[in-house]
């Protein structure tokens, strides 16, 4: 009967049975599928209950400043007043609200230093479950600081949203794409970027006045941030953890599969597998990289280089300035005060529908297509936006071209540099590094949105008109450093991906200069390993 049934087989898995155990034979059957195909769906309900209590945070707790604006300025005044007796003057009530509103980055700037340590220790979903702690203290100062007449309270609470913010932005895209398959990797981070621009057009439409942008209802709105936070605590538990980060990290073999079984619908396809399973061959005995440790490494000079320059370049595209300025022009084009804030909503639904569009075609397009097409035409239209500025006093319809180049820039940011930037540290970093780079990626981000707050008012009085010239040569610059140096990573494994930075760490060296590559995965070997 043996003979019979070897006869059948043919040579490679007469090979197979040769130099594996039953027991190894007995994992490959019940747990690795080769050709059937799973379900999604536990996948996209993962991401949905992740990103809700997550990334949507940023971008609805940036959002929900715009409406109580006059009241929050006028409730520090009454403040002063009754503890010191003090009227301040119009200037010193800008500052305290310049501090309220930046105070958000120093605390994201916080958050994303400490996310990396958090997800090495507590895994990337318990690390979102525990960032709800700093949500739900900042949601309870915003509710008393009215009744306790504390303006420091609001800080505090900024502090704290910026925090749980900066730890989100870090630690979900980490978290999609480790449990994501390949042809779904960048899809599934990308959706990190389709919530924060869901949860701007969310804070925008909540900040009406009809809801709960009036004066007797501000402190609810700073504090409604808490519902997401509490769906995200009821669905996350359900579940499972990274499948890389409980394979490589932890060496659990039985919980990887188990959570890529429940993450897929089906059994595990041994394609994938293998990739994990080769990724934690090259990570043996290699503990979790520091962030300085990764500027002194040249084998990955250029990826370090790659995620500060697109990080930065994030914020200083102007992006966020074009929402500032979204008032004026539309004051410009004829539209009336009550109405602007309803006009306003169009911007934040106009970012949110280019992320979905930049979500289908990232699998299809690549990353970098999005992001260099992206950039170019944001100089485009920065560009054309400074023209419509300088003329709109002299042509009568500048105005509305002036409002069409806002619509545009935004959907270019949308559909490219929007979605695209944070995808890119998981790719091109391996599981030991990709902590601390993300620590370095989000770093660089709210360091570069605080700053962007802080010199923008400066840009508009000194340069005027001509205030998004500078923003055109950053996204002009963006898009070369994309076209030149780097490269695609659409459907690549990550080992592939290396070896692409590999030529340019080591460009113009000579073979015998160059390092040992790293071991490749051997399949006999790593099955014999996996034994139950």
């Amino acid at each position: 009967m043996i003979q019979g049934f070897c006869k059948d087989l043919n040579r490679s898995a007469v090979i197979f049975l040769l130099k594996n155990t039953k027991y190894n034979l007995r994992f490959a059957m019940s747990h690795v599928g080769v050709d059937k195909k799973g379900n999604d769906l536990n996948l996209m309900l993962m991401v949905t209950s992740c990103a809700i209590g997550g990334t949507l945070q940023y971008g609805y707790n940036l959002a929900i400043m715009n409406a109580p604006t006059i009241f929050i300025q006028n409730f520090v005044n009454e403040t002063f007043r009754e503890r010191w007796d003090v009227q301040l003057k119009n200037y010193q009530v800008t500052l305290v609200w310049t501090c309220i509103v930046s105070i958000y980055s120093l605390g994201g700037l916080a958050g994303a230093l400490i996310a990396g340590p958090m997800s090495i220790t507590f895994g990337r979903k318990k690390t979102m479950l525990l960032n709800n702690i700093f949500l739900m203290l900042s949601s309870l100062l915003a509710l008393t600081s009215r009744a306790a007449k504390s303006f420091e309270m609001i800080i505090i609470s900024r502090v704290l949203v910026g925090i749980n913010a900066g730890i989100s932005m870090n630690v979900q895209p980490m978290y999609f794409g480790e449990s994501a398959p390949k042809h779904l990797r960048g899809a599934a981070s990308l959706s990190s970027a389709i919530f924060t621009a869901f949860g701007v057009v969310l804070g925008q439409v909540v900040g009406l006045r009809e809801i709960l942008g009036s004066e007797p209802c501000w402190q609810y709105l700073l504090a409604s941030n808490a519902i997401p936070g509490l769906i995200q605590l009821l669905t996350l538990p359900w579940f499972p953890e990274s499948p890389r980060y409980l394979l490589i990290d932890r060496g659990d073999k039985e919980a990887c599969i188990n959570a890529l079984r429940r993450l897929r619908g089906c059994e595990v396809q041994r394609s994938e597998l293998d990739e994990i399973l080769q990724e934690q061959a090259e990570a043996k005995g290699l503990r979790p990289s520091r962030p300085w440790e990764l500027f002194a490494d040249r084998n990955v000079r250029w990826q370090v280089i790659s995620i500060i320059t697109l990080s930065s370049a994030m914020q200083l595209c102007g992006n966020d300035s074009i929402y500032f300025y979204a008032y004026y022009v539309f004051k410009e084009s004829g539209i009336s005060p009550d109405m602007i804030q309803y006009i306003t909503i169009c911007t934040g639904t106009c970012e949110f529908t280019a992320c979905i569009i930049c979500n289908l075609l990232i699998e299809r397009q690549g990353r970098k297509i999005l992001l260099m097409g992206g950039y170019a035409l944001m100089t485009v239209w920065a560009i054309v936006f400074t023209i419509a500025l300088c003329f709109e006093h002299k042509v009568e319809w500048m105005p509305y071209l002036s409002m069409a180049c806002i619509f545009t820039y935004i959907l270019s940011f949308g559909m490219g540099p929007a979605g695209v930037t944070g995808v890119l540290p998981t790719e091109i970093f391996s599981q030991t590094a990709r902590p601390a780079a993300y620590m370095i990626a989000g770093s660089m981000m709210w360091i570069n949105l605080f700053i962007m707050g802080m010199i923008f008012p400066f840009l508009v009085s000194e340069l005027g008109e001509f205030c998004f010239v500078p923003f055109a040569a950053v996204c002009f610059l963006s898009a070369l450093y994309v076209g030149l140096v780097l490269p695609e990573t659409k459907g690549k494994t990550l080992s592939a991906i290396a070896n692409e930075f590999h030529k340019l760490n080591y460009r113009g060296q000579d073979k015998q200069g160059l390092p040992a590559p790293q071991a490749q995965y051997q399949l006999g070997e790593v099955c014999h390993s996996t034994a139950l």
